[in-house]
This record gives C-alpha cells, structure tokens and sequence, in this order.
C-alpha cells in the first residue's frame, strides 16, 4: 500500500456532518503531499465556506494522520470550493453569475420580524466565513436603510452596474437607498404595480454583487405578482419562511409554502417569531400569542428545521439603532438562537447544492397499495386506508390541540388515493376517492406507517 493511500486510510472515517459522507468519499481531499521526512500536507476543500464543522473537520484529520507511526508532522488547509457558474437562468441576469446560493426570506403577512430575520441571518453568515449580500426587494416599506447604518448612503454606477453599498462585510441593496440618493431623504414610494416589478428587477439583476457565497432576498409580505415575479426572475436556492404564532400567521404560512413549492423552491426553515416572553422574575416562559402553529407546521409538512425566537428587547432596541443584535451583542442569547438556525440554513443548503436531497418516489396501484421506493433502493408498500386515517389536515385533526376529528372507522378499505403529487422536497398531497382532496402527508410519516410506526393524534 503506497503512503497517499496509508494518508486516505487513516481519514477515510471522518464524516463532513453537512452531508453525512466521508471527506474522502465526497472527494474533499486536495494537493495530498508527503516527503522523505515523514511531513504530510494536504487541503480539505468543503462544499461550503461557512461549513460550522471546519475546524472539527481539521483536528480529526491532524490526529488520524498523525497517528500513522512514519508521520512527523501534518498541515491540514481548510478551503472551499470556489463558486461554480449559476444554472443558464442566470444569463439573464450576469451580476449574478458568481453568485452561489440564493435564499428567499419570506412571510405572508407583514410585521412579523422577516426583515430583522433576514438581517441578522445574512450577518451571522458573514461571521462564520460567507460572503454575503443582502438584497431588500419591499420597495413600499423598505426596512434595510433603518436596520442597517452603512457610512455611506449615496449609490453610483460603475459602468452599468449599480454599486452595493456596504456595511460589517455585508453588500447592500435596498430602494431606500436608491430614493435616499435621488431625494436626499426616504420618502414612501407611490408606484403601481408593474412599475414596483420594474424597479426590483433593476436593482437585483444590475447590482454588481461580485462574488458571493450566499445572497438573502428579504422578500416583501405577500404571496403575490411581486414575490411570483421575483422567484421566476431568478434561481432561487431555498426559502426560509417567518411567522408569528397566531393562528391567522399558520394559514398564512401554509399559503407562503404552496407558493414556493408550485415553483419547485424548497422551503427549509420555519422561523417562528416572538413564540414566547421569558419572564425575568420566574424564569417561565409565557406564551403570550398561543402555542400550536409551529408543530402543526412539522406534524403536516415535515418541514424539520424550525425555530422559536423569543421576544427580547434587545432584539429590537439594537434594530432600530441600525446595529443588528448579531454584531451588537455577538456571544448575547437573542445571536445564538440565530446561530442555530443559521447552521440548519448552511446544512439544507449544502444537502441541496450536492444533490443530497432526493425525497422518495410515491405511487399506487391496486396490487402493492401505496408504494414508496427510497433513493437507497429500498421498496415500502402501505394500504391506503391506513394512510387516509392517519390524515392529520384540519379536517381531521383539530390545528392546534391535535385532537383527533376523524373517526377512522369511516374510513372503508377500499379507499385508495385517485393522486399523488410530490409537494417539493418534504411531503406528497393526496386526493382520495371517497372526496377528501386535502390530505398532506410528510415522507417521514409515510415511512412511520410503512414500517408500523403509528403516531396517535389526541383522541375526543
């Protein structure tokens, strides 16, 4: 065995938890040297700059390889892959072609704390190693001149793209800039529909972005011409959807995901705001605004990654002084509740961009009932009826309490599914025979009941 295969050997086990493969399997190991004195040197090359395990990564590489009884000294490099040219829809948009991931941030009602996600998210990447831009596409209210306070506020052309500003590190983009130059000031803007689709397609795809790891879309609220416009004008990577815990936010959120999911974007995090208030007396936390959307949110959607922001003050205090609470107070609690969903964001994104996520094929036909067939190869079959009373819609289960509504023995055996429609990388909707047409059904829920695994809802 030759001495680069001995090297490879000893780090074949080190796991990248980004993607959950071997770093030597996912091809990560680069320039791999060795001499006569027994020093190794070579250069882990990760899917992602702001991959949260590097340093991990290093040490587990240090200590294998040096393990070897022939090796004096090891120089492990951490790097990552340089940005790759976008799809062929960015030739309609050239600013754009170096840029990597785009994330959509999105609510589907205003006043729920989006812009301040979007904000502290896209500065949180910056801090852990990202190239950034940050673009605010509400040309109505625009937040970002008042969340952020770059020095200089005046844009100009170079050429015929429009200069980002800057700020911490962070490229800028926002029609309140724009109308901050034109006017010297931020008035409102008054425009009809079309002219607003027109002005957010010049800033976006004439900006020069540069190069850049991630670009955060702060997304107006609404689920209308505008958003449909924006995700069609560009190939968006992902979406992150922000609610508020009331019931009205959860309808909304289910119109916000439908959206995403007709134009084949994934949504891969719920970021529910102000959940709760934790009382300084008692150290409780109270739920002022009710309990129940979010987990209706995982129990009907599957979607795994979603977080509770609870109301600090902070959070608020330092957004209107045009400091984020990220770079304010950066080992604060309010910067690490969004740390953590910043690394959920850099996993999904990473699973996506490797071709990792590859949700399973689900079919009927009269002889094997439901049939799943996962990405591994592995066939799971379930009789319908099992699954159409395991429905877990409103109409059989109550939103919030999860008390059970349907009464399953209503449900014949002979029902089966007339269609099956994937609902992006999460879940399958399902019209069934005897008229119910509103039947959601994560995968992970199929696989439950596949394997005999019954999760009973709240009985009456």
């Amino acid at each position: 065995m030759s001495r680069n295969d001995e090297i490879l050997n000893s780090i074949r086990e080190i796991i990248d938890p980004e993607v959950g493969k071997s770093i030597v399997s996912l091809g990560f190991i680069k320039n791999l040297q060795h001499d006569e004195r027994g020093r190794v040197s070579f250069m882990v090359e990760l899917n992602s700059q702001t991959n949260p395990h590097k340093e991990d990564i290093r040490k587990q590489c240090e200590a294998a390889v040096g393990s070897l009884p022939w090796v004096s000294g090891v120089t492990v490099v951490m790097s990552s892959k340089p940005p790759a040219r976008r799809n062929p829809l960015v030739a309609k948009s050239p600013a754009l072609e170096k840029v990597q991931s785009i994330i959509a941030v999105s609510s589907c009602k205003g006043g729920v704390g989006k812009s301040t996600t979007a904000v502290n998210l896209a500065y949180t990447l910056s801090k852990l190693g990202a190239r950034v831009g940050l673009f605010d596409a509400d040309v109505y209210g625009p937040s970002l001149p008042i969340l952020v306070s770059p020095e200089e506020r005046a844009l100009f052309m170079r050429g015929d793209l429009i200069q980002p500003l800057s700020y911490e590190g962070v490229s800028l983009m926002s029609f309140g800039f724009v109308s901050h130059t034109e006017s010297g000031g931020s008035g409102p803007a008054i425009m009809r529909g079309p002219m607003v689709t027109q002005v957010i397609n010049q800033l976006l795809t004439t900006t020069e972005w540069g190069t850049l790891d991630y670009l955060i879309l702060d997304l107006p609220p609404g689920t209308g011409d505008i958003q449909l416009t924006l995700l069609q004008l560009v190939p968006i990577t992902a979406a992150v959807i922000v609610t508020t815990p009331q019931q009205i936010s959860f309808v909304d959120v289910v119109k916000g995901i439908q959206m995403f999911d007709k134009l084949k974007v994934p949504t891969i995090a719920v970021v529910e705001n102000m959940s709760y208030f934790v009382c300084p007396n008692c150290d409780s936390k109270h739920y002022i605004f009710g309990q129940g959307a979010r987990q209706s949110l995982i129990n009907q959607y599957g979607i795994e990654s979603s977080f509770e922001i609870p109301l600090r003050d902070e959070i608020a205090r330092f957004s209107d002084s045009g400091r984020p609470v990220v770079l304010a107070e950066p080992d604060g609690p309010a910067a690490q509740i969004y740390l953590d969903i910043t690394k959920a964001i850099v996993r999904e994104v990473s699973k996506i961009r490797l071709g990792r996520v590859t949700p399973p094929t689900v079919e009927f036909n009269a002889t094997d009932g439901v049939k799943i067939t996962l990405s591994s190869g592995e066939v799971l079959t379930c009789h319908p009826a099992l699954i159409r009373r395991a429905c877990r819609c409103a109409h059989c289960v109550e939103e919030f309490s999860h008390r059970q509504l349907l009464d399953p023995a209503m449900i014949a055996e002979e029902v089966y599914p007339i269609s099956i429609l994937p609902m992006g990388n999460y879940a399958v909707a399902m019209t069934w025979s005897d008229g119910h047409a509103s039947s959601i059904f994560p995968y992970e829920q199929l696989l439950k009941l596949a394997r005999g695994i019954v999760d009973e809802p709240v009985s009456n």
